[in-house]
């Protein structure tokens, strides 16, 4: 049987590290030519080569998706390389945990121009190219994945901007899906909880010894869990539209 993704295009931004870089290692085993985006190039040279290493295709595109501009540059130079966009996979993110009272403004900052900016810009730039795959794919779908967080559905203390955010994008996802579920383009949601990935060492020091007090103990999701998750979604039969996924760790009461 060939590979469930062959002859088909898979854009995953973050792709520097953590789950980013394990969907898009698992795309590549599903057959896809998985273009990587994030800002760090040395990383994606690495992973691209991880992936040829076994067998896959990869493309690197360095930018940063805050920028409007750069965003849709890196859209247009994967679908000018590559020719086509069959699957896009959002899952840049970022998360700097802390009490509202004396937050550094510069971290909400951040969190809104990775978590939803950046989101909006690539996903602008991408519909088109994804619409167009979704008529003339032998696959007859596309599909839009958006990584977005338990924090998406339950707000809790320390929370409260990064939350803001990721209620954002569930809502934001879920609209896009009704726009443009007749024109075969699948929109999905994926919300993982706590992750073993570089996530908390953004936080300022207090903050990060806080979290590993919380998680001291618990057997955190691997990233290779979420990018299975993301490789189910994409690769259902056409008529199955996979919305929204919760996944937690076991251990994990929020």
């Amino acid at each position: 049987m060939p590979p469930r993704l062959q002859n088909t295009v898979a854009l995953v931004t973050g792709a520097s590290s953590g789950i980013g870089a394990a969907v898009a290692v698992g795309l590549a085993a599903e057959g896809a030519a998985v273009a990587v985006v994030a800002r760090r190039r040395d990383r994606l040279e690495e992973l691209a080569g991880k992936i040829r290493a076994e067998g896959g295709s990869a493309f690197v595109v360095a930018a940063d998706i805050t920028e409007r501009e750069q965003a849709a540059a890196a859209v247009e130079h994967v679908v000018g390389e590559l020719g086509r966009l069959d699957v896009l996979v959002n899952n840049a993110g970022t998360g700097l945990p802390g009490p509202v009272l004396d937050a550094p403004a510069g971290e909400w900052d951040r969190m809104v121009a990775v978590n939803v900016h950046g989101l909006l810009y690539v996903t602008r730039a991408a519909l088109p190219h994804l619409l167009r795959a979704a008529q003339d794919s032998p696959r007859r779908v596309a599909d839009l994945v958006n990584i977005s967080s338990t924090a998406g559905r339950v707000a809790r203390p320390g929370t409260a901007v990064y939350s803001m955010t990721k209620f954002g994008v569930n809502g934001f996802t879920e609209a896009l899906r009704q726009e443009v579920m007749r024109q075969r383009l699948r929109v999905s949601v994926i919300e993982p909880g706590t992750v073993d990935t570089e996530f908390v060492t953004h936080s300022r020091d207090d903050i990060r010894a806080s979290l590993d007090q919380q998680l001291a103990g618990m057997e955190m999701l691997r990233p290779e869990d979420i990018a299975d998750t993301v490789s189910y979604v994409v690769t259902r039969d056409r008529r199955v539209s996979v919305n929204e996924v919760l996944v937690r760790a076991s251990e994990q009461t929020w």
